[in-house]
């Protein structure tokens, strides 16, 4: 690992389309956090980043439990870890996917959030004792920055009645939410498990497994957010008060809390209109800032400018830029105006980091303009914060930062 280029050396070759730069180091690190600090099962949102390389490194970590919501999330996770447990938590499948996931690939758990779903089930594969049918139930309140339970997720009462059904019925059943993408507050993961014991106390029914999602926050700019432990202590505490002693397990499936801070995304300056404070970048909304169109985050970046191989990051005089992406539409445009140097110009790369989560995963090819590849790299952004390049030469030679 140590052999691996630092992500300034990458931009040394003036790569000329965009590069997603990934540090198996920096995820290693998140995952032992969750390992080591989550009272329960870590498993990992798969849907935030399906990338090989990210799913190779959480395996080796030790993460064997994947959310998966498609078939070919599934087929991805059998062929890096055969033996990983699945939480199929798509609440909405068809009876293909129920049976393929099932009979072909050893899914095992479930989830539903309405008698629909159970019906489908049952007409599809039957009743079977070794299936856990998850029911995923909302709460009315959220403190997130992407609300979820628009969607999916049902009432108490109706929660109460699956969970009596289904068990009488003779699956294994068990409780899950999700309090929402980039949850602000520790206190919502309380909340929501509260709600889940009073579920299980009118339902009168032991549950299997109670699995409190993701949401999971990452530390974006201007983002007012505790820092993680807490959100660790919330869980652990209402675990205590509410399922002590129960026999149930506790899961948590996060996605962007766990990979965000692994990747940087290296973009490179097509256009410059000085006179009007307009950038174009060769990559946008069409790829990896699509998520910014629904849920817009303030990421951190950095300006370097690339002379005979060695880079020099441009001056701290900052100012806001428009900036738009490298389509013929005009809609290709970020919905904040990030402060880039007064310096900038055409041919100058500029690197977002905290780009693990929803980068490339929901990148296109419109206007075939095609996602950006991946590279390893032994550090990522956020490992130079405490150095200072201000100014100063950077060659290509940089090594890995302890």
């Amino acid at each position: 690992m140590t052999n691996l280029p630092s992500i300034l050396s990458v931009v040394a070759q003036q790569p000329e389309l965009p590069l997603y730069c990934f540090s198996a180091k920096r995820l290693t690190k998140q995952a032992n956090i969750f390992i080591n600090s989550f009272a329960g099962t870590v498993g990992y949102a798969v849907k935030s980043n399906p990338e090989p390389r990210v799913i190779r490194t959480l395996v080796a970590a030790g993460i064997d439990t994947y959310d998966v919501a498609s078939l070919n999330e599934i087929k991805l996770i059998r062929e890096i870890s055969p033996s990983a447990r699945l939480l199929f938590d798509n609440p909405v499948k068809s009876e293909h996917e129920i049976k393929e996931a099932y009979e072909t690939y050893d899914v095992r758990v479930m989830a539903i959030d309405d008698n629909h779903e159970l019906d489908k089930v049952i007409s599809t594969i039957g009743v079977k004792s070794d299936l856990e049918l998850v029911i995923r139930f909302k709460i009315g309140n959220s403190n997130a920055l992407y609300d979820l339970s628009k969607k999916f997720g049902t009432s108490h009462e109706a929660a109460v009645a699956l969970l009596k059904r289904a068990s009488d019925l003779g699956f294994q059943v068990s409780l899950t939410f999700h309090p929402g993408s980039q949850c602000s507050t520790p206190e919502s993961y309380s909340d929501y498990m509260m709600a889940a014991k009073a579920v299980v106390d009118d339902a009168g029914i032991a549950i299997k497994t109670l699995n409190v999602g993701g949401g999971f926050p990452a530390p974006y700019l201007e983002s007012d957010i505790p820092k993680l432990q807490l959100y660790f202590d919330a869980i652990e505490a209402t675990w205590a008060s509410a399922f002590a002693d129960s026999g149930t397990e506790l899961v948590c499936e996060p996605g962007r809390g766990m990979v965000d801070a692994c990747v940087s995304l290296v973009t490179r300056v097509k256009h410059v209109r000085p006179d009007a404070d307009v950038v174009f970048l060769n990559d946008g909304v069409y790829g990896a800032f699509m998520e910014q169109l629904f849920s817009p985050m303030v990421l951190p970046n950095r300006e370097f400018r690339v002379i005979d191989n060695n880079v020099s990051e441009l001056g701290s005089n900052k100012k806001n830029f428009t900036v738009f992406g490298p389509t013929c539409d005009s809609a290709d445009i970020l919905p904040y105006q990030p402060m880039f140097s007064n310096e900038l110009a055409t041919g100058d790369f500029i690197v977002f980091s905290m780009m693990g989560g929803y980068g490339s995963a929901t990148a296109t090819k419109f206007n075939g303009f095609m996602p950006g590849e991946y590279v390893d790299v032994c550090d990522t952004l956020e490992d130079h914060h405490a150095l200072s390049f201000i100014g100063e030469q950077v060659n290509n030679e940089l090594g890995a930062i302890a």
